[in-house]
């Protein structure tokens, strides 16, 4: 079984997906090994929802008016974060990554039994975007306007997020 971890790691504008590269993106492996399924009720508890649950777009994509947290619930995936030159990922049942607004994220490939949840913070509607040309430079003032998040997804009132997102920014 895999160790509990978290990681943090930035990824720059590439040119057509904007990425944030004042806010990191924050893995954490293995949070959920235990018990999946139990992603989505403890989001939902602090205060990421609208959400959902299926699959991942397998096209470059991003969000400029949201941050995004994603479970996995059952299988494995290699999801692409960071657009064209970003880096790929191998995650499995029990992983959470949280992405925030303006990160370019991709399904590259999944198991057969792949699902996924996700959601945002306070419940907020979420826009597609996908690095074309006439996005810009709308969708850059969007991702500095996108509001921090009062709770971490996971851990609550004092988790990662809160120390990296707000507390050394």
């Amino acid at each position: 079984m895999k160790k509990q971890k978290i990681t943090s790691m930035t990824f720059t504008d590439d040119g057509s997906i904007p990425n944030n590269e004042k806010l990191p993106v924050l893995l954490y492996s293995a949070v959920f090994a235990n018990e999946p399924e139990a992603c989505q009720d403890t989001f939902h508890h602090n205060n990421w929802k609208n959400s959902w649950r299926g699959d991942v777009l397998d096209y470059h994509h991003y969000h400029s008016d949201s941050h995004e947290v994603l479970g996995v619930l059952k299988g494995s995936v290699r999801i692409k974060l960071g657009g064209k030159k970003g880096t790929a990922f191998d995650l499995e049942a029990g992983d959470v990554i949280v992405l925030p607004a303006g990160t370019g994220h991709k399904k590259m490939s999944s198991s057969f039994d792949f699902r996924m949840t996700g959601a945002y913070p306070n419940g907020s509607n979420y826009n597609l975007k996908t690095g074309e040309r006439k996005e810009r430079p709308e969708v850059m003032e969007d991702i500095k306007n996108v509001p921090l998040p009062k709770f971490d997804p996971v851990f609550g009132k004092d988790g990662p997020l809160i120390k990296k997102w707000i507390e050394e920014k």
